[in-house]
């Protein structure tokens, strides 16, 4: 297994990593506000266990096959794109805010938001890509198993981002109730998770560097 000194200088990149606003810390945060904080926590969960498959998939090399085949690459990419134009369809065309105190409002279940984030990350090729790229300059081939000591470093990780995400899941809740108390912004929170959808299905079709 990697050494403290390893683990701790890891840790800080990832805590860096983490604070710095991406595509998982706003989809989170849009999350939270358009559904609440069990949602957001239910989103964070998916993309966490995502990570854990981009990591597996890292220790098994199947993600140099993005490095080596750049078909497989931009499959993944514009069905990840597509997908995330689906959620943004749905979200758009969505009646209110979900949070709103109404008689019969429908709620997206946590396990379909756990699945949405699931897919999101997995579906985003560049993930596979960073953790290739990342992970292995903390990997020591003479500390034992290569996979085990790739699948800690997921683990911290996803550790750090659940104390980061999960601030800005408390965050984001508490603008989303304050939303849904008034009738006029009361469709703000679907609108602004359609956009965030939108926005990020068009990064990820356009943006194709490796």
């Amino acid at each position: 297994m990697p050494d403290l000194g390893t683990l701790a200088l890891f840790a800080a990149a990832a805590l860096a990593l983490c604070a710095t606003p991406g595509p998982d810390m706003l989809l989170i945060a849009s999350r939270s506000v358009s559904q609440g904080k069990a949602s957001g926590f239910a989103t964070l969960a998916g993309i966490q266990v995502g990570t854990y498959c981009h990591a597996l998939a890292a220790a098994l090399g199947l993600s140099q096959l993005f490095l080596m085949v750049p078909v497989a690459y931009d499959v993944v990419r514009y069905a990840g794109a597509a997908y995330l134009l689906y959620l943004a369809w749905q979200a758009f065309r969505s009646s209110g805010a979900i949070q709103a105190p109404v008689a019969g409002t429908r709620r997206y279940p946590t396990g379909v938001v756990f699945r949405q984030g699931l897919l999101t990350n997995l579906l985003n090729p560049k993930m596979a890509l960073f953790v290739l790229a990342l992970f292995p300059q903390f990997v020591d081939p003479a500390a034992g198993s290569i996979a085990l000591q790739i699948m800690l470093l997921a683990t911290v990780i996803n550790l750090i981002g659940i104390v980061v995400n999960g601030a800005v899941i408390l965050t984001a809740s508490g603008f989303g109730r304050a939303f849904s108390a008034c009738t006029r912004w009361r469709r703000a929170p679907q609108i602004l998770l359609g956009t965030v959808f939108a926005g990020l299905a068009v990064r990820l079709a356009l943006d194709d560097r490796r």
